[in-house]
C-alpha cells in the first residue's frame, strides 16, 4: 500500500519531498513478502466468501463484482506502470486458473447457483462449471489422483486469474521513488507522532542497529505499517481511531517445489471455508511462481500469537488495549465463540492432521514432499457497534483525519490486490483541494477511474486487452 500511494504521489507531484521510512532492513520483508501471503490477485474468482448464498438459496455476488471491480482499477495502474518505466520487470505477475472446489451434492448445488449468478456480468464472463471426473483429472491432475468421485465433486473455472509477487512488485514501486528523489530510511522505525502548531506532524523515528534518534517533520503522513498500522494511529491521537481494536491470526502453510508436483497442478484453488472460520481462513492449494521458481502452498492453518507483525513483539496486542477500545474487544470475545473454537481446534493440530487436510485437496500427497512454514501476521480490524460493542471487520479499512494530514490503513483480504483504488482514496480524502487536477494524469493511469466496468462491457475488454499484453499475460 505504501508503496503503491508513494509511486502514485511521484507521478502526480514529482517536486514534493518523500521519505520512506521501513522499520526492517529490506522492502516487503513483512505483509507483503511472497511466503508471507497467498499471492492471490484477489479478483472474487474463486473465493467463495464473497458470494454468500441467501436465505432463499440464491447468491448475492454484491462483494464480488465489488473486489473484482477493486482489482480492475489496480491491474490498469499496473499496466500504466509497466510502459511508463515505473515498473520494469513484468514477471511479479503470472496468469493462473482460479478454481473453487466443493464436495458434496449441496455444495456442488451452491456451486452451480453462484456459476449462474457470476457469468452473466462481464467480469466474471467464461467461468465454468466443471463436475465431469475425466475433465477434473484432465484440469488438476494431482487433485485427482487417488481421488473417489463416488461423491459429487465440483469447480467454478476461472481461467483468467493471476499469481502475483507483491514482495517484487513493492520493491520496484519503491525503486521509482528512489530514482525520482525519494529519500529512504530501512532499519528505522517511527516510535511516535505528534501535530505541531501548524498543522505538521512532527515523527520521532529511532535507528534499530545504532539506537541513535531523530525527528523528522511532514506535511502528510501516510501509515502502512500492516498490523503496526493501529498501534501508530492510536500514537498520533487522532479522534478518527478511537474505538477501532485488532486481533492477530497468525498463518501456517505447506509448501512444496518438486516439479512433478508443480506441473500436477496448475492453478490456485480455493475450498469452502470451514464453520467458523474467518474469510482469510479458507483452504487453497495454490501453484505460486516466486523468483521464477515455481511452488506449490497449501494452507492456511490458523495460527496465534499476540504480535501484531512478524518481526514484532509480544506486547503488541496488550498494547493496543486502550479505554476507547476495549469494549469493542470485550464485545468480540463475546460474540465470536465460533472463531475462537475455530483458533483452539487449529493449534491443536499436529503435522499428521495437517498432511490429513491435504489430502482433502490431494488424495496422494506424501509428506516428505511437504515442509511445514509459518506465514505472516494478518491483524482482523475490530470496530465498535452500538448494538454489540465490537465486531470483526474482515475487509480493508482506510483511516483519514479530518484535515487529512495523516491516514493508515488497517485490516487484511483482499488488501494487496485493491492497494490501488485503495489509495486513490487516500488521495481523495486527504487532498481535495489537488484531486481535481491531478483527474486527467490519474485517468491516464486507470482510463475506467469513475466508470463501473460491470456496467460497460465494451470499455471492460477494451482495457482488460491493454493489460494482458502490457503485462504479457496469456491465460495459463
Amino acid at each position: 500500500m505504501s508503496a503503491t500511494l508513494g509511486a502514485l504521489l511521484r507521478r502526480l507531484e514529482p517536486g514534493w519531498s518523500m521519505t520512506i521510512v521501513e522499520r526492517l532492513d529490506a522492502v516487503g520483508a513483512e505483509s507483503s513478502s511472497p511466503w508471507n501471503n497467498a499471492g492471490t490477485g484477489h479478483s472474487a474468482l474463486c473465493e467463495l466468501n464473497y458470494t454468500p448464498q441467501r436465505a432463499d438459496g440464491s447468491i448475492d455476488i454484491t462483494k464480488a463484482v465489488r473486489v473484482n471491480e477493486q482489482f480492475q482499477v489496480t491491474r490498469q495502474f499496473w499496466a500504466y506502470a509497466a510502459e511508463n518505466g515505473i515498473l520494469g520487470d513484468r514477471s511479479f505477475i503470472t496468469a493462473i486458473p482460479h478454481a473453487s472446489f466443493v464436495r458434496g451434492a449441496r455444495r456442488v448445488g451452491y456451486l452451480r447457483r453462484r456459476q449462474r449468478a457470476l457469468a452473466g456480468n462481464p467480469l466474471f464472463a467464461g467461468i465454468e462449471v466443471i463436475d465431469d471426473p475425466g475433465e477434473f483429472a484432465r484440469r488438476l491432475p494431482l487433485m485427482a489422483a487417488g481421488r473417489d468421485f463416488s461423491e459429487p465433486t465440483a469447480l467454478n473455472w476461472a481461467a483468467h486469474g493471476t499469481d502475483v509477487d507483491f514482495g517484487a512488485l513493492a520493491r520496484q514501486l519503491l525503486g521509482y521513488c528512489v530514482r525520482e528523489g525519494a529519500a529512504t530510511l530501512f532499519g528505522h522505525e517511527v516510535r511516535n507522532l505528534t501535530r505541531a502548531s501548524d498543522g505538521s506532524w512532527t515523527l520521532l523515528i529511532v535507528n534499530r542497529r545504532t539506537r541513535a534518534k531523530h525527528r523528522l517533520n511532514a506535511r502528510f503522513v501516510f501509515v502502512g505499517a500492516g498490523g503496526d498500522a493501529l498501534r501508530l494511529l492510536q500514537r498520533s491521537g487522532i479522534s478518527d481511531v478511537k474505538g477501532f481494536a485488532g486481533f492477530p491470526i497468525g498463518g501456517r502453510f505447506l509448501r512444496a517445489h518438486s516439479p512433478a508436483l508443480t506441473a500436477a497442478h496448475r492453478a490456485k484453488v480455493y475450498g469452502a471455508p470451514a464453520p467458523g472460520a474467518p474469510p482469510l481462513g479458507a483452504l487453497h492449494l495454490d501453484l505460486r511462481v516466486v523468483h521464477g521458481k515455481s511452488w506449490l502452498m497449501f494452507g492456511p492453518y490458523a495460527g496465534w500469537s499476540p504480535k501484531f507483525l512478524k518481526h514484532g513483539r509480544v506486547t503488541d496486542l496488550p498494547r493496543s488495549v486502550r479505554p476507547d477500545n476495549v469494549v469493542s474487544m470485550l464485545g468480540v470475545g463475546v460474540s465470536e465463540m465460533t472463531l475462537l473454537n475455530y483458533l483452539l481446534g487449529q493449534l491443536r493440530l499436529s503435522e499428521p492432521d495437517r498432511m490429513r487436510i491435504l489430502r482433502e485437496f490431494a488424495p496422494s500427497a506424501r509428506d516428505s514432499d511437504w515442509q511445514p512454514m509459518v506465514a505472516g501476521q494478518r491483524v482482523q480490524v475490530i470496530r465498535r457497534d452500538r448494538r454489540r460493542g465490537g465486531v470483526l471487520d474482515f475487509g480493508t479499512t482506510v483511516l483519514a483525519s479530518a484535515d487529512g494530514s495523516i491516514a493508515g490503513l488497517l485490516g487484511g483480504s483482499p488488501g494487496a490486490s485493491t492497494a490501488v483504488p485503495a489509495m486513490l482514496d487516500v488521495l481523495q480524502r486527504c487532498f481535495p483541494d489537488r484531486y481535481p487536477s491531478w483527474l486527467p494524469t490519474l485517468k491516464e493511469m486507470v482510463p475506467s477511474l469513475g466508470v463501473e466496468l460491470s456496467r460497460e462491457p465494451a470499455l471492460f475488454d477494451e482495457v482488460w486487452s491493454w493489460g494482458t499484453r502490457a503485462l504479457n499475460l496469456e491465460a495459463a
